[in-house]
């Protein structure tokens, strides 16, 4: 099925089923209007939390109750929109699910002000108290932000402040999606085409080289033009982060950002020391491109174009979904069993048509029924991964909405990657088997891996670095200005990929084109779930009976304790460096296989 069909005609098997949801249209706007009413209801708890014991636990019960209710009229509206995006019914219909979610926020923004004004004895009791037993992590964490929390006055002061500190990273959506041209570069065809964000990957990892260097070049300069906008926008995005996290007490961004998800600091400092170590093998990986491509240097713009030709996978989506099945075969006949009840039933929306949201995705909300899983499935190899990945998501989602409370069930974005790449990891390693003997597809697969972890380990923790350093500077009252960004980003370059290739000077630009740091200390996440993905993975394909049952415990765990210590009931510790370190070996180990199968 490559041709693109109208939603009509895919078969009813290949489509998200909504009803599992709402039977009707009518049951969903019965049910927002029974969320209607209950907003209110909660709202009148306002101002009497200081009542007892009953009184709060009232309020936490409704509150979870209407979020319980939120989390399906959403999914409902959101899937439906989805499907087809130009449907002006349900274009109406998120509209006001999204005026609901506003309204859920009003109806509910007492309940972290009036808790902290209580006496921190009496908040340290309702977290023994049995009955409280659904809230007990959500108080924790209230309990322990209460030394970097205002007065309600001063925290309501500061929340109608946001618009405005928030401005820099609305500037620079602006500016790249809207009034940015990046000029025209040729394509593989020799044909002048309009450089797009989307365009340009694909010309990355083009078998042509003038085509890779030309939208490299292009690229770089088009923001290099607007160098002195992006520097002001970021150091004004850096200044509202030292602001917050002066006002609420932190020692500096870095701990204000890491803080509420209680990861230690040295987690990231743990994850830059291993990478500063692994270098090396990052700069022999690099170099291997002079052999492959046939090339007297490399540049940054040879790093994205596959050394591995030969070999792809056509698959349909029936034989993806099989091979998806044997991937995830090591974690039980249970697992296996849910995975394809997620095809059987409905939960997945697999071909791409007209108007319908690109990409993929897995919806965890819905609590009380289960996740749903969007895709655009191609018949290739990256269909099959990408089919994977999104499942470890909706396993995840599954597991924590089906053990734990709805108050508990939402797991942080530290943990978010972790059951999706560790997915995608068995996946490849039943491929292995499969392919078994057949060159083109162990270098094929093996790359896939070594790129995942140039991508989302080096170059994400390059970028976590970059946003450490910018923020150390402006808390040391250092200007940030176009030249003192692009200097530091360009030694970034020339210390993570300098022994590998050279280091275009024009790549000093690409910190303006990152969007996110302007969602700061985030990407760190991204590298620390891809090492314990990996690390987990092994554990599981090499540790038994032992290390599934560990692995399958952190599934069911949703919030109900912080990420660090969720990651340690998997196995892996991300308090120490081992298993960054762990992960970094196999990167060394694949490198070296990878090598002699060249």
């Amino acid at each position: 099925m490559s041709e693109i069909l109208l939603r009509k005609d895919i078969p009813e098997q290949y489509k998200w089923d909504p009803t599992h949801l709402y039977a009707t249209q009518e049951a969903w706007e019965a049910d927002f209007e029974w969320a209607k009413e209950q907003m209110g209801k909660l709202a009148g708890y306002a101002g009497k939390l200081n009542q007892g014991r009953d009184t709060v636990l009232e309020a936490l019960k409704l509150y979870a109750d209407v979020g319980e209710h939120f989390s399906r009229l959403y999914t409902y509206a959101g899937i439906s929109l989805n499907s087809d995006n130009s449907d002006s019914f349900y274009q109406g219909v998120m509209a006001r699910v999204s005026s609901l979610y506003a309204q859920l926020m009003a109806s509910a923004a007492f309940l972290s002000p009036e808790l902290l004004s209580l006496d921190s004895e009496v908040l340290k009791s309702y977290i023994a108290d049995p009955d409280f037993a659904d809230f007990d992590t959500m108080l924790k964490d209230l309990e322990r932000m209460r030394p970097h929390t205002l007065s309600t006055e001063m925290e309501t002061v500061l929340a109608s402040a946001q618009e405005a500190l928030q401005s820099p990273g609305n500037i620079y959506d602006m500016l790249t999606d809207v009034d940015m041209k990046l000029g025209k570069v040729k394509n593989e065809e020799g044909q002048f085409v309009e450089l797009t964000h989307a365009r340009y990957g694909s010309m990355m990892e083009s078998m042509n080289r003038n085509v890779r260097k030309a939208a490299f070049e292009r690229m770089m300069k088009a923001y290099g033009a607007y160098g002195s906008t992006f520097a002001a926008s970021y150091a004004g995005n850096v200044k509202a982060d030292v602001f917050n996290a002066r006002t609420h007490g932190y020692a500096s961004a870095r701990q204000a950002a890491l803080y509420p998800d209680d990861i230690p600091e040295s987690v990231y400092d743990n994850l830059l020391s291993a990478i500063h170590d692994a270098l090396p093998t990052l700069h022999a990986y690099c170099q291997m491109r002079q052999q492959a491509f046939d090339i007297p240097t490399v540049h940054l713009y040879d790093l994205y174009a596959p050394m591995q030709k030969g070999f792809d996978a056509k698959l349909t989506f029936d034989e993806a979904y099989e091979l998806l099945l044997e991937g995830v075969a090591p974690l039980g006949e249970d697992y296996v069993d849910v995975v394809r009840k997620a095809k059987d039933s409905r939960w997945i929306d697999v071909y791409e048509t007209p108007n319908k949201t690109t990409g993929a995705y897995s919806s965890g909300g819905g609590y009380g029924v289960h996740p749903y899983v969007l895709l655009n499935f191609r018949p290739e190899l990256d269909g099959l991964l990408t089919l994977a990945h999104e499942m470890g998501h909706a396993m995840h989602s599954y597991y924590s909405n089906t053990t734990q409370p709805y108050a508990k069930s939402d797991y942080t974005i530290f943990v978010a990657e972790v059951a999706s790449t560790c997915n995608e990891v068995l996946t490849i390693n039943a491929l292995r088997k499969k392919y078994a003997g057949n060159k083109a597809a162990q270098m094929a697969l093996i790359g896939q891996l070594l790129e995942g972890f140039r991508t989302t380990v080096f170059r994400q923790a390059m970028f976590a670095e970059f946003e450490m350093k910018a923020h150390a500077m402006e808390e040391a009252g250092e200007p940030l200005t176009r030249e003192s960004l692009s200097a530091m980003y360009y030694a970034l370059n020339k210390q993570y990929y300098g022994g590998g290739c050279r280091v275009d000077k024009l790549i000093e630009n690409e910190w303006m084109r990152i969007p996110h740091f302007y969602n700061s200390f985030y990407v760190y996440k991204y590298a620390t779930g891809f090492c314990a993905a990996v690390a987990l993975a092994r554990r599981i394909l090499e540790g038994g009976e032992e290390a599934v049952a560990a692995y399958r415990k952190f599934l069911t765990l949703g919030g109900s304790m912080s990420p660090i210590e969720e990651l340690k009931v998997a196995g892996v510790d991300m308090s120490t460096p081992e298993p960054v370190v762990s992960a970094l070996d196999m990167f060394a180990e694949l490198l070296a296989e990878f090598s002699e199968l060249m």
